[in-house]
């Protein structure tokens, strides 16, 4: 039998290991490994599976920020209704409600700050129920998704003799 978290521990790490290299190193069988992965999808526990990339590597210029967004729960809908609304733009990657001084957190990555600028302006505070929000702008990714986003070292000091 397939240990489940193993085996999602495992393509969450890196979701191009093959169903062959999967099953080796959990000691299983490639049918195997692939019946448990359909079955898991099935049951929606693997949703999907994607590859991290350092965009900052590239020539592509995007901008990506977090938004708080603080908002007045509807009626036996909470803050699900909101989110659900909000989770329907393209450019909001993640959303989650949060503890502490604000309830839902967006990760939206745009082309430039007017285009996140007008996307809160335009449609985050005009939402009914949103009470504030506050945004803060990625500088620079050194983390994510448990993946290093390795530096190149450049230290552009000048020498100084004595």
């Amino acid at each position: 039998m397939i240990d489940q978290i193993e085996l999602l521990k495992l393509i969450e790490k890196n979701s191009q290991l093959t169903t062959a290299e999967i099953a080796t190193q959990l000691g299983a069988a490639a049918a195997d490994v692939e019946k448990e992965i359909a079955d898991l999808k099935a049951q929606n526990i693997i949703l999907g599976s994607t590859t991290m990339i350092n965009w900052d590597e590239t020539n592509v210029d995007t901008v990506t920020a977090m938004i708080e967004v603080r908002i007045t729960p509807v009626r036996e809908k909470g803050f699900d209704k909101l989110a659900d609304i909000l989770c329907e733009y393209e450019n909001v990657t993640a959303c989650y409600l949060m503890s502490g001084g604000f309830d839902l957190m967006l990760i939206y990555e745009g082309k430039n700050l007017r285009d996140i600028a007008s996307f809160v302006y335009d449609k985050v505070a005009t939402q009914e129920g949103v009470l504030s929000t506050a945004t803060h702008f990625i500088l620079r990714k050194y983390k994510d998704n448990g993946i290093l986003f390795k530096t190149k070292d450049s230290d552009d000091r000048q020498a100084i003799v004595l």
